[in-house]
C-alpha cells in the first residue's frame, strides 16, 4: 500500500493536502481500483478514484485516456446548457504536473477520476424502475455522444464484439483440446455453438451491407456500471468508460438487456432456472428508446432483438472458450467457473430466442417506427 500511497500523492492537488486514507474499491475484474480520501483544511475531505489499468487487457492504455478526455469534454460542453436532471460523468484528475496519467517504476499505468458522490451501483436489477433508469442512462449517454466523430476515438480493443474473431479463437481452442472426449457439459456447449455460428455475424453483416453504421459506444453498459442516486433513485452516471470506442449502438443495448434481464445474474448455479425477464426488458426499453429517438434509424430499431441475442451468444462463447484455454482471461473461483458461466448465457439465449416475437413487438410498440 506504500507504493499506492506514493502514486495517489502524485494526483493529490497540492502537497499541503495529505492523503487521509486509501481503500480497495469496487468489484471489477480488470483494473485495480482504489478510493482515495484527501484532507483539505477547512473543507470536507475530497475523494477520487485511483486505478491501475490492466495492460494485458488494454495494451495501449494511453489511447483509453485520449478517448476518455474526448468523450467527457464533449459531454461536459452539452451539460453547460442542459436543463435536464442531474447527470455527470467521471472526469480525469490530472497529476500535479498536469498529466492525464502516471507511470510507476514498474511501468504500471495509473489514472485518477473524480468520484460521483451520493450514488452507487448494483450488481443486479432491483425492480422495473431500476431497469428503466438503466435504459435511460445508456440512452442519454449514447444521445450525448452520438454527434462525436468516431475519428476522434481510438479502437482500444480491436476485435471487441466481432463474432468472427471470437469464433476463430474458439476453433483454435477446440482444435487444441478436442471435444469428443470431454464432459457432457462441454459437448453440449460445443453443439450449441455449432448450431448457431452461421448466424452469429448478423450485426457485422448488416453493417457491411450499410444497414447499420458505426458510432461512438460505451462498450460495456452492464447494470453494475450504472450509478443510481441514493435519494432520488434516478440514474446519474454511467461509468467504466475504458471500452468507449467506435462500434454499433446495438452492442450497447444488447449487452444492457442481456446483463439486466437475467434476474439470477451471470454467477448463478441454478442454470435450469435462468430466464430472460420480459418485464425488465420492456422497462429498459421504456427508458432507453425515447433517449435515442433523435438519431436512431429504422434499421437500428429492427436489429434490437438480434442485438440481445448476439450479446448473450458472445458472452457464452467467450466464457466457454476461456474455459477451454485454461481460464486465462476471466477471473475464476474454481476450474469449471467459466464453463458454468457459459452455460448460463446459453440458457439465457434460449429464453431470448423463445421470446423473439414478444421482444420485437415491444420495440415496435415503444417507438414511432411503423
Amino acid at each position: 500500500m506504500d507504493d499506492v500511497l506514493a502514486i495517489a500523492e502524485a494526483f493529490s492537488p497540492k502537497a499541503s493536502a495529505p492523503i487521509e486514507s486509501i481503500q480497495a474499491y469496487g468489484s471489477g475484474n480488470i483494473n485495480d481500483t482504489f478510493l482515495v480520501r484527501v484532507s483539505e483544511t477547512g473543507h470536507q475531505p475530497r475523494l477520487f478514484v485511483l486505478q491501475r489499468i490492466n495492460q494485458k487487457v488494454f495494451p495501449s492504455p494511453e489511447l483509453i485516456m485520449i478517448n476518455l478526455r474526448a468523450v467527457t469534454e464533449h459531454v461536459a460542453q452539452k451539460q453547460q446548457t442542459s436543463q435536464e436532471r442531474r447527470w455527470e460523468l467521471p472526469a480525469i484528475v490530472t497529476t500535479r504536473e498536469g498529466q492525464d496519467y502516471f507511470i510507476d517504476a514498474q511501468d504500471g499505468f495509473w489514472r485518477a477520476l473524480t468520484f460521483i458522490a451520493g450514488a452507487k451501483t448494483y450488481p443486479k436489477v432491483n425492480d422495473a424502475q431500476h431497469a428503466r433508469e438503466a435504459g435511460y442512462a445508456l440512452g442519454r449517454f449514447q444521445r450525448q455522444i452520438s454527434d462525436l466523430s468516431i475519428c476522434a476515438l481510438h479502437d482500444t480493443l480491436p476485435g471487441f464484439h466481432i463474432m468472427s474473431h471470437y469464433l476463430r479463437r474458439y476453433d483454435e481452442a477446440t482444435a487444441t483440446r478436442g471435444i469428443d472426449s470431454q464432459s457432457p457439459e462441454i459437448r453440449y456447449g460445443a453443439n450449441f455453438i455449432d448450431r448457431r455460428r452461421d448466424w452469429a455475424a448478423v450485426l457485422q453483416d448488416a453493417c457491411a451491407a450499410g444497414q447499420l453504421m458505426e458510432r461512438p459506444i460505451h462498450g460495456d453498459p452492464k447494470i453494475d456500471n450504472i450509478m443510481i442516486d441514493e435519494i432520488t433513485q434516478q440514474a446519474v452516471s454511467i461509468i467504466d468508460l475504458d471500452t468507449v470506442k467506435p462500434g454499433l449502438v446495438q452492442y450497447d443495448i444488447g449487452d444492457c438487456l442481456r446483463s439486466s434481464c437475467n434476474p439470477l445474474g451471470e454467477e448463478t448455479d441454478a442454470i435450469d432456472q435462468v430466464v430472460f425477464e420480459p418485464d425488465l426488458c420492456e422497462a429498459i426499453l421504456e427508458g432507453y428508446l425515447p433517449q435515442v429517438r433523435e438519431f436512431y434509424t429504422v434499421e437500428d430499431y429492427a436489429y434490437v432483438f438480434d442485438a440481445v441475442r448476439v450479446l448473450a451468444f458472445e458472452m457464452g462463447l467467450r466464457f466457454f472458450t476461456d474455459h477451454l484455454e485454461g481460464n486465462v482471461y476471466f477471473k475464476t473461483r474454481y476450474p469449471e467457473h467459466n464453463l458454468m458461466r457459459a452455460l448460463v448465457q446459453f440458457r439465457l439465449m434460449e429464453s431470448i430466442e423463445a421470446q423473439e416475437i414478444q421482444i420485437r413487438q415491444m420495440v415496435q410498440a415503444l417507438t414511432d417506427v411503423r
